[in-house]
């Protein structure tokens, strides 16, 4: 396929096959996110590749109960990652600002970029692969089980794998349409009943209810989002806690 049609084709893969993915390709699929698009050319994030089997399969229940995760033949851990620079104008002696919220956004940004371009490379390969959102809850747990210095955040996770045979035929959840997402010059604001219809569309996939409060409830009200927006907070804090006390460092 081309490029388009594999981004096009590409969905998430949450069961795998028993076929390890080879060094040459796990070399291939990282190596892609190195060269994605990065602010300054910076790259302004890291990566941790789990191989541990018992730390994968804590990952699977700190991250929302998921198992599938921890059947994983890859699983990497995307951190956006501001230390190594700090580091560096810190040992050189140069006199420079502390970190901000907005050297935060940029890192997430380019740890995000980074992790689509791991993704778009393993689906060329025949590797499927899913994103795994709730890297963001349990920060503090994770501080300790990724050894994190304070710059560092668990940004993205994915997980890899060869997809099972149910997973290639599965159909692929809709996306919103074309003219639903795109605004002409200014923002496109949407009301009744084509806002209606456009997440009507959205969340009335085969065997879902096309029921709002329903999906308000198993997502954005749901306990994993709640602690996500905790887990985030708490880290932000500790950020804060640490470069607003230079003296003490």
């Amino acid at each position: 396929m081309s490029t388009l049609d594999e981004l096009i084709a590409r969905k998430s893969v949450r069961a795998y096959t028993d076929e390890p993915i080879s060094a040459a390709d796990e070399r291939a699929i990282i190596s892609a996110a190195y060269e994605a698009p990065t602010a300054g050319n910076q790259q302004l994030y890291s990566l941790v590749a789990i191989r541990d089997q018992a730390l994968k399969e804590r990952l699977a229940v700190l991250c929302d109960n998921q198992p599938f995760i921890a059947k994983a033949k890859l699983v990497l851990i995307f951190l956006a990652d501001l230390s190594r620079w700090q580091d560096a104008y810190t040992a050189e002696g140069l006199d420079v600002r502390e970190p901000g919220l907005g050297d935060v956004m940029l890192s997430v940004v380019d740890t995000a970029i980074a992790a689509q371009n791991s993704v778009v490379a393993a689906w060329s390969l025949g590797i499927g692969s899913c994103y795994i959102g709730d890297i963001l809850e349990n920060y503090e747990e994770f501080v300790e089980i990724l050894d994190l210095p304070p710059y560092a955040f668990p940004a993205v996770m994915v997980v890899f794998g060869h997809p099972t045979e149910q997973q290639l035929r599965r159909t692929k959840p809709p996306r919103f349409a074309y003219d639903d997402m795109l605004g002409e010059d200014r923002y496109l604001h949407i009301s009744g009943e084509r806002l209606e219809a456009m997440m009507g569309a959205k969340i009335g996939v085969p065997g879902r209810d096309r029921n709002l409060q329903a999906f308000v409830d198993r997502k954005w009200n749901a306990d994993f989002s709640i602690e996500l927006n905790r887990s985030v907070a708490a880290w932000t804090k500790t950020l804060h806690d640490y470069y607003g006390k230079p003296g003490e460092r």
